[in-house]
């Protein structure tokens, strides 16, 4: 393997390149991280859940978990994003349900038929979850509809279509109405999400100007990586909104990808100890103020005098065209983005990933009738909930989710020990629900490694603490829930790292490759607004790689590998991307005459 290449800077590297794994400090740093709008985003999706459950006990939903589970899943950021989800989720669900009707019926009084057919539909849906843009929602539709088909043994006969389709039904209809009713009354439109984004990120440069520490840069490493995949979603829902112009929109668009190198310059300008002038700072502080307002500035003048520092310089150039869009965006490669993954219908991982996912569910299945024993069907839901692609995922989320499901479990035991005796009405059992539910979603609506944790919170506890149509005090129901819970937590596990184990290691090069793709066009743009554009896009690309290089360093060593000759390449990997991040931000002021030697030399490293 080369080595590492030696004319690319790296004074920056060590603080720009990952750490090597979730650490207790960082675990507990990435709990606390106040991303831009996570505190409200936590309290919108925790007061979703709660009037959920309202709704679901005034209706008599049976099974209430379910529903409380499908808003936690699907709440979105902002009202116009949360609207459509709410509304093709229920579109969606009437035409299947017409299908599970259909297949229902052919199936009573067919024990072995109805195996076939709750197999066929683990199948296909965790194969849309591989394969298709359906991802965040297949799953949660998966488990929704293939427990409404264990729960008709729990029915008579004479009322088994009807009630298994109307109880599925409820369990999709009744989050929708919440997401749709309660979403535009408290969700803030795309546009202010978008503002609120941008002035974030203008004031935490403003803060690393001014007092940088290595805490604040790496709350600021963490944001720059997000790049401006998010705000160029709430550009795109503020133009359904019909609410600003197309030019506004494109003054927006263009303040977002600005706001990610302002952040990234503003990064290295701390680790550099570059003392900013009063004048550049408070420009910026005027900019974010005005941001925070819902409005943008424009002709925004050059702060003078700068100083020596190149940086610094560089910081000042972008401001004039901050709010300037460059005519059109560049497009990014590979066509137009179909249903489908490229690869649905020739690569045999998505197949492999949805056998694996259908062997997981029907153990569970299986085992929770042989043992007759039908407190533990969560083992079903969790499977849905816990599927990941790669081996490396499944490890380093192990722990969380298991740690997620005790503390979700505890809270629930704790709560019907403790809190359901001295209750007297429904207030107070709402109370306990929004409470949970919030810490859950605080978890869930952080950074993707801990996310997982938030949500097994939250499944843990509804399952534990709802049961029919209201509040459960059954000891019993809490303890097989949560033992369901763990043993679908281990036959997933079980399961996807045993039986075509897919390595996190084996995307690292195409990410890699995509990743210097990225930079090639960037240092090619022709004008400073386009390789804005390009670097935020850069961000982005470099996480995923980063996110994979993690996974594969929590990967047990492949028989026949050496464990060396890995962890020499996985080291290269992180120096190689902590050498592109500097690059990137270098290409935001010039692009140097070495640029393309430069990105060969860090393909050649990356082999």
């Amino acid at each position: 393997m080369a080595p590492p290449a030696t004319n690319v800077p790296t004074a920056q590297g060590a603080r720009t390149g990952m750490p090597h794994g979730l650490s207790l400090s960082r675990l507990w740093a990435l709990v606390c991280n106040p991303a831009p709008g996570r505190l409200g985003y936590a309290l919108r999706m925790a007061a979703g859940c709660t009037t959920t459950v309202l709704v679901g006990e005034i209706w008599q939903v049976p099974d209430l978990a379910v529903p409380a589970l499908v808003t936690m899943a699907l709440w979105q950021k902002d009202r116009v994003t949360n609207v459509l989800a709410a509304v093709g989720l229920n579109i969606f669900v009437v035409f299947l349900l017409a299908f599970v009707f259909g297949l229902v019926r052919l199936t009573l009084d067919h024990p072995m038929g109805l195996v076939i057919i709750i197999a066929l539909l683990s199948f296909g849906f965790f194969f849309l979850g591989s394969a298709s843009r359906l991802r965040p929602v297949a799953y949660v539709l998966g488990l929704t509809v293939v427990y409404a088909l264990i729960a008709i043994d729990q029915v008579p006969v004479g009322e088994i279509v009807t009630r298994a389709v109307l109880y599925t039904d409820l369990f999709l209809a009744v989050p929708g109405a919440v997401m749709i009713v309660l979403g535009l009354l408290i969700c803030p439109s795309p546009k202010t999400v978008l503002t609120d984004g941008i002035a974030a990120r203008l004031n935490l440069s403003i803060s690393l100007l001014r007092n940088p520490d290595d805490r604040l840069i790496d709350h600021a490493t963490g944001l720059l990586r997000a790049g401006s995949a998010e705000m160029m979603g709430n550009v795109k829902m503020a133009g359904l909104e019909k609410v600003w112009s197309p030019h506004d929109l494109a003054c927006l668009q263009q303040a977002a990808n600005a706001s990610v190198a302002v952040l990234a310059l503003s990064i290295d300008a701390a680790r550099a100890q570059a003392a900013a002038p009063p004048e550049l700072v408070a420009t910026l502080g005027d900019m974010a103020a005005m941001f925070e307002e819902g409005d943008y500035p424009v002709d925004i003048p050059l702060p003078a005098p700068i100083g020596d520092s190149a940086i610094l310089h560089d910081l000042a150039a972008l401001l004039p065209t901050f709010t300037t869009p460059a005519g059109a965006q560049p497009e990014k490669t590979g066509g137009p983005a179909g249903f489908f993954a490229p690869d649905a219908f020739t690569s045999p991982t998505h197949v492999r990933f949805a056998v694996k996912g259908t062997a997981a569910v029907m153990s569970s299945y299986l085992l929770f009738k042989m043992l007759d024993w039908p407190g533990i069907h969560t083992c079903v839901i969790t499977c849905f909930i816990v599927a990941l692609p790669t081996m490396g995922e499944m490890i380093s989320k192990l722990t969380l989710r298991i740690t997620g499901a005790l503390i979700g479990g505890m809270i629930g035991i704790l709560g019907i020990i403790f809190v359901m005796p001295h209750l007297d009405g429904i207030t107070g059992f709402l109370v306990l629900v929004f409470v949970v539910s919030l810490l859950g979603a605080w978890i869930k609506t952080g950074d993707a490694r801990i996310a997982y944790a938030g949500f097994q919170i939250g499944l843990a506890f509804y399952l534990t603490d709802l049961k029919g149509y209201g509040p459960t005090s059954d000891m019993a129901t809490a303890r097989d829930r949560i033992v369901g819970i763990m043993i679908g937590n281990f036959i997933t596990y079980a399961i996807f790292t045993s039986f075509w184990p897919a390595s996190a290691r084996d995307a690292i090069p195409g990410k890699l490759a995509a990743l210097f793709g990225l930079l090639r066009r960037q240092a090619d743009a022709p004008v400073l607004q386009h390789r804005e554009a390009l670097f935020a896009r850069v961000q982005g690309a470099m996480e995923a790689a980063e996110l994979a290089v993690e996974y594969t360093r929590a990967e047990p060593v492949p028989p026949g590998d050496d464990a060396d000759r890995r962890n020499t390449q996985l080291i290269t990997w992180r120096d190689t991307l902590a050498q592109a991040g500097c690059l990137g931000t270098t290409l935001l002021g010039h692009a140097p005459p070495d640029t393309a030697a430069r990105i060969e030399q860090l393909e050649h490293s990356a082999r």
